[in-house]
Protein backbone atom coordinates (compact mmCIF):
# COMPACT_ATOMS: atom_id res chain seq x y z
CA UNK A 1 0.00 0.00 0.00
CA UNK A 2 1.43 3.66 -0.94
CA UNK A 3 1.21 6.17 1.66
CA UNK A 4 -1.76 7.67 0.71
CA UNK A 5 -4.04 4.82 1.19
CA UNK A 6 -2.22 3.81 4.22
CA UNK A 7 -3.00 7.41 5.47
CA UNK A 8 -7.31 6.99 4.01
CA UNK A 9 -6.94 4.09 6.34
CA UNK A 10 -5.61 4.89 9.12
CA UNK A 11 -8.08 7.87 9.15
CA UNK A 12 -11.54 6.12 8.55
CA UNK A 13 -9.90 3.47 11.78
CA UNK A 14 -9.34 6.74 14.05
CA UNK A 15 -12.85 7.98 12.88
CA UNK A 16 -14.52 4.57 13.77
CA UNK A 17 -13.07 3.78 16.67
CA UNK A 18 -14.58 7.60 17.55
CA UNK A 19 -17.92 6.29 16.36
CA UNK A 20 -17.58 3.58 18.73
CA UNK A 21 -17.37 5.46 21.61
CA UNK A 22 -19.90 7.42 20.68
CA UNK A 23 -22.50 4.66 19.69
CA UNK A 24 -21.37 3.09 23.51
CA UNK A 25 -22.19 6.88 25.11
CA UNK A 26 -25.35 6.94 22.99
CA UNK A 27 -26.57 3.65 24.12
CA UNK A 28 -25.91 4.16 28.01
CA UNK A 29 -28.18 7.30 27.62
CA UNK A 30 -30.50 5.47 26.09
CA UNK A 31 -30.43 2.56 28.57
CA UNK A 32 -30.43 5.52 31.55
CA UNK A 33 -33.21 7.36 30.03
CA UNK A 34 -35.36 4.19 29.66
CA UNK A 35 -34.91 3.20 33.22
CA UNK A 36 -36.17 6.64 33.97
CA UNK A 37 -39.21 6.43 32.06
CA UNK A 38 -39.89 3.10 33.08
CA UNK A 39 -39.69 4.72 36.95
CA UNK A 40 -41.95 7.63 36.01
CA UNK A 41 -44.51 5.69 34.70
CA UNK A 42 -44.02 3.31 37.96
CA UNK A 43 -45.24 6.33 39.94
CA UNK A 44 -47.85 7.60 37.44
CA UNK A 45 -49.90 4.45 38.16
CA UNK A 46 -48.88 4.01 41.65
CA UNK A 47 -50.55 8.12 41.86
CA UNK A 48 -53.77 6.90 39.61
CA UNK A 49 -53.99 4.16 42.08
CA UNK A 50 -53.62 6.55 45.22
CA UNK A 51 -56.52 8.82 43.60
CA UNK A 52 -58.89 5.95 42.74
CA UNK A 53 -58.92 5.05 45.82
CA UNK A 54 -58.95 8.51 47.39
CA UNK A 55 -62.65 9.10 45.33
CA UNK A 56 -65.50 8.09 46.95
CA UNK A 57 -67.79 5.18 45.44
CA UNK A 58 -71.21 6.58 46.22
CA UNK A 59 -72.51 7.33 42.92
CA UNK A 60 -71.95 8.79 39.52
CA UNK A 61 -68.86 11.20 39.93
CA UNK A 62 -70.22 15.21 40.50
CA UNK A 63 -67.70 18.20 39.80
CA UNK A 64 -67.64 21.23 41.51
CA UNK A 65 -69.87 23.05 38.62
CA UNK A 66 -72.46 20.62 39.68
CA UNK A 67 -72.81 21.17 43.52
CA UNK A 68 -75.26 24.20 44.41
CA UNK A 69 -73.49 26.30 46.50
CA UNK A 70 -74.64 26.99 50.40
CA UNK A 71 -75.95 30.10 49.64
CA UNK A 72 -78.84 28.89 47.88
Amino acid sequence: MDTNTENRVEALEVRLAFQDELLDALNATVARQQKEIDLLQQQIRLLYQQFRSAQPDDGPATSLRDEIPPHY
